[in-house]
């Protein structure tokens, strides 16, 4: 009897556990409404990192991208965002400007017909900018990792897979920052990429997600289309939320079936 008790309470213990780790039972947010996947790195886990959330296997992105294609997901830009298509929409973005998006993950994009939206910061070598969200962040893991190469932006940029998108001049934290130092990050930065470049800059990032209405209006008056947060979740009126996009977050410690819960719901973790 005892056993069975047990036996019992452990079961429960697992269930309570499961549907905290995975909320399974968040209702289906609809198709009709594009999902915007954020991404930072592609690569394998570093012993001890602080930031594996932020690394993203290769393996596991292209089980990612294969589970897309095959049901019937098509891979659109921000800029081509729309609502009320036939299709089911998915927006690849990538933030900062890590080198491995040029290294390892493009191979996979071209591998499976795949485009994504890189939000580049401009002056982005030899910088601590984890530092600038949290001054006790000073171990330098991001800072140590290697960043894009214009001559690697240039090659993506002509293949047609990749979109080029703001995220200030230095990734600043504009809660830290005036008005127009934050003008100046954001407007500076679409100015030196596009110079660089040749290309339009549509979209922009807001560094950390971090953000106010003020932000808001700077990037509307720098003439941005799109903006996207780090909020999680999945927008349901394009027109109205344009400026401040949700994004379904893929973490570095995600399964298939934590992606595919990510697709249907927005999110995965019940403290999501």
């Amino acid at each position: 009897m005892l056993t069975i008790v047990f036996c019992s309470a452990i079961g429960a213990l697992l269930i309570v556990y499961v549907n905290f780790q995975f909320a399974w039972w968040r209702p289906t947010v609809s198709y009709e409404h594009p999902r915007i996947l954020m991404y930072h790195m592609i690569s394998h886990h570093k012993r001890k990192a602080k930031y594996n959330k932020l690394r993203v296997d290769p393996i596991e992105f292209e089980r990612q991208l294969r589970w897309l294609r095959d049901n019937g997901w098509e891979f659109v830009f921000v800029s081509e965002l729309a609502t009320g298509r036939e299709s089911k929409q998915v927006a690849l973005t990538f933030d900062d400007g890590y080198r491995d998006n040029f290294l390892a993950a493009d191979p996979i994009l071209k591998k499976y017909a795949a485009k994504a939206t890189l939000y580049l910061v401009s002056d982005r070598h030899d910088r601590d900018w984890s530092s600038s969200k949290k001054a006790h962040h000073t171990d330098g893991e991001l800072q140590a990792e290697p960043k894009l190469l214009d001559k690697d932006v240039a090659q993506m940029l002509a293949s047609e897979r990749w979109e080029l998108g703001g995220h200030t001049v230095t990734h600043a934290n504009l809660l830290k920052l005036d008005s127009e130092q934050c003008h100046n990050e954001v407007q500076q930065c679409r100015n030196d990429l596009e110079e660089i470049f040749g290309v339009s800059v549509p979209s922009f990032a807001y560094p950390f997600g971090l953000f106010e209405d003020r932000h808001v209006d700077i990037v509307n008056t720098v003439g941005f289309s799109f903006a996207v947060t780090t909020v999680q979740g999945i927008s349901r009126d394009l027109a109205e939320e344009r400026l401040q996009l949700k994004r379904v977050k893929v973490s570095g410690g995600d399964d298939l079936a934590s992606f595919r819960l990510r697709m249907r719901t927005g999110k995965c973790r019940l403290r999501d």
